[in-house]
């Protein structure tokens, strides 16, 4: 602190006097002893290297390349040389001054003084050897998989939801320096995402996910890693769905091992939005009464994931818990998405009406940019949709049941980076409708649909749209609103309602 100290005073005294002693100092009439002219020599023929690392602020980045230390006009060092200063070549506010065996970099106009370590500034801005890249990487990949890839995706590419730079791309490598790479790491980035990993993470394993952060511009990168369910990678030709339905066919993506997911719904299946009295100033429905469910979901492993749902009492109340199973991943080299789920649901909180469900989930990406998906599912025991009277659970009928068998199909397509048209379709093609004897009329008339608009940022996603299909549950999805207020004519066009989704991965 004393050093810093003194450095401020002696450049105040500087500006103060210089020009007052302009003409003795320059002269040669100034006190300047040989020692004095000694090291100001010395200092002169050392100050190059420093300043050229140094960079400066303000109008000093303009400073003629390579910049140099100069002594006094008429070669005389003068006050400055007793003083241990130097003069920048082209620059009128950056000195370099020497103190105590020590070199500072004193920019006048940002007020700062700065310790000049050429040693360790030149190596941070030199490349890392190849050999010490190769040595660092399978520690740099691994960590960088654990902890950077949720954002930066799983090759590096940067996920568009997030805004993270493709390291691949040289003109990206080129623009970083070793030691930017290094203290982003340390120290995070402001006003983004980037956290910063000093006392998180050892010196050590900074400097390999910086040394393998380095690695993925040279195309010396270890083999890709699949990427974590719900990220947006930027890998060409995999699409990466933003949410875990599309409104409410399933789009089997792959959930983070150990992630938490957090899901809303809701129908507002009452108030259709395109035909009544006053719908514009009942806002197409949403002033109306909504469904509302919500559920958790849960990866259990890279592969498995469990789920919990629950919808409202108005649409029967049922619970569902689930088990899915991602069997292939375009991520892993296959040729598309393969999932299975298996669920259970129960009425009135899981007391009545059960009904089992087995469902296939197949998707593939057409681009990057689109994705189309066909889910057949089994269903036993499926009951009609109802609406109990009351909160009562005596209120509840035990129904019978019917098996049935869907398949829907479903398309996503990205309009934006973030924003996604989507539409589905669910048809019943075994048991939907029924007018014989013996057998459960479902009361499905008509497919149950739906179209909307998503917008997906990072962990979050909002899905608004219009629909036919009041029921989000798998046993229940097929069904229409026709089913739900007992009228045949509920499922047309005229009968959509709106709809939307929420989804947040927690962690």
């Amino acid at each position: 602190m004393n050093n810093i100290i003194s450095l401020l005073t002696v450049c105040l005294m500087l500006a103060g006097t210089y020009l007052t002693q302009a003409s003795k100092l320059f002269a040669g009439d100034g006190p300047a002893s040989e020692g004095a002219v000694e090291r100001s020599s010395q200092a002169t023929r050392g100050a190059q290297p420093l300043l050229e690392s140094a960079g400066g602020s303000g109008h000093d980045s303009a400073i003629a390349s390579p910049p140099s230390a100069v002594s006094p006009p008429n070669g005389s060092p003068g006050l400055a040389a007793t003083l241990g200063i130097m003069f920048v070549d082209g620059s009128t506010s950056t000195l370099l001054v020497e103190r105590d065996g020590r070199k500072y970099i004193v920019d006048l106009v940002a007020r700062s003084v700065r310790e000049a370590e050429l040693p360790a500034r030149e190596a941070a801005r030199k490349p890392q050897s190849q050999s010490t890249f190769v040595a660092d990487q399978p520690e740099g990949a691994s960590v960088f998989k654990q902890k950077c890839s949720t954002c930066h995706g799983p090759d590096g590419r940067g996920l568009a939801t997030v805004g993270t730079p493709n390291f691949t791309d040289p003109k990206v490598q080129a623009s970083l320096t070793d030691e930017e790479i290094v203290e982003t790491i340390k120290n995070g980035k402001k006003d983004t995402l980037m956290p910063a990993w000093a006392g998180k993470l050892s010196y050590q394993q900074i400097s390999a996910v910086a040394g393998y952060v380095r690695s993925l511009g040279s195309g010396s990168q270890p083999q890709q890693v699949a990427a974590p369910g719900g990220a947006r990678s930027a890998q060409s030709g995999i699409y990466e769905p933003g949410d875990d339905v599309l409104m409410t066919l399933p789009t089997g993506r792959r959930l983070d091992r150990h992630g938490f997911y957090v899901n809303f719904s809701h129908r507002f299946a009452y108030d259709p939005a395109f035909s009544g009295t006053a719908r514009g100033g009942a806002l197409a429905g949403l002033d109306g009464f909504s469904l509302s469910s919500f559920g958790f979901r849960y990866g259990v492993t890279r592969k498995l994931s469990v789920s919990i749902w629950r919808s409202p009492t108005f649409i029967a109340r049922p619970i569902q818990m689930m088990a899915a199973y991602n069997l292939m991943d375009e991520h892993d080299k296959y040729p598309f998405n393969a999932a299975v789920r298996v669920s259970i649901d129960g009425q009135n909180d899981f007391r009545q009406n059960f009904a089992e469900n087995l469902e296939g989930i197949f998707s593939r990406s057409l681009t990057r940019h689109a994705q189309i998906y066909f889910v057949p599912t089994v269903s036993l025991n499926v009951r009609h949709l109802f609406s109990p009277n009351s909160f009562e659970s005596r209120d509840f009928p035990n129904l019978p049941g019917t098996n049935t068998f869907s398949l829907g199909v479903g398309g996503a397509v990205d309009i934006r980076p973030t924003v996604a048209l989507l539409a589905e379709v669910i048809p019943t093609l075994v048991n939907g409708n029924c007018h014989q004897s013996g057998c459960v009329d479902l009361g499905i008339h008509r497919p149950a649909y739906a179209f909307g608009i998503q917008k997906k940022i990072w962990r979050h996603s909002f899905t608004f749209g219009f629909t036919n299909g009041p029921a989000t549950t798998v046993s229940q999805r097929s069904a229409t609103r026709a089913a739900f207020v007992n009228d045949p004519t509920a499922d047309t066009p005229n009968g959509l309602f709106i709809g939307f989704d929420l989804t947040r991965q927690v962690y």
